[in-house]
């Protein structure tokens, strides 16, 4: 069922045009699927051709448009690592079509070793912390909006 969610969301928010840059040696394929980006393996894009894990999960706002993935990054058969999150402005989705016509996704991370130590382990803090980022950042929205409306129409009602 998870899966089934999962598929659907993502492919709209593909088709919406709200999801990550795509970048195809080959002609695009016009719409993705989750099932082919989760699991799909993570490369430096710096040219170096290091592998950094896989796509363990795909993350989307309120609109249904990714926000973020989650890679699990050195992990070895299946121990260690850890999974951090990636947000869209950090990585790109190469596509290839192999000679046997079966179609490769990979996830091209623009950053460094460095960089991607800093990035945000993904836990249940992070989940909760930017759960409540969120909250707030809407309230904070909600409540400009409500005072910018209520000015416009103060403005409105005295020309009148």
């Amino acid at each position: 069922m998870r899966k089934s969610v999962l598929i659907t969301a993502m492919t709209t928010a593909l088709l919406s045009g709200m999801a990550f840059g795509v970048q195809a040696q080959t002609e695009p394929q016009g719409m993705y699927a989750a099932d082919d980006i989760l699991d799909a393996d993570v490369f430096f894009a710096n040219g170096s051709g290091e592998e950094i894990g896989e796509v363990d999960d795909i993350l989307f706002d309120e609109e249904m448009r990714i926000s973020a993935l989650v890679i699990e990054s050195g992990a070895v058969l299946g121990l260690g690592g850890r999974e951090i999150v990636v947000e869209t402005d950090q990585f790109t989705l190469e596509t290839h079509t192999e000679d046997d016509g079966d179609t490769e996704h990979r996830i091209m991370l623009n950053a460094t070793a460095e960089e991607v130590e800093s990035f945000p382990t993904y836990d249940r803090d992070w989940w909760e912390q930017t759960k409540a980022n969120a909250r707030d950042a809407w309230q904070t929205t909600k409540e400009g909006a409500k005072s910018a409306w209520q000015t416009t129409r103060e403005a409105v009602d005295a020309n009148e």
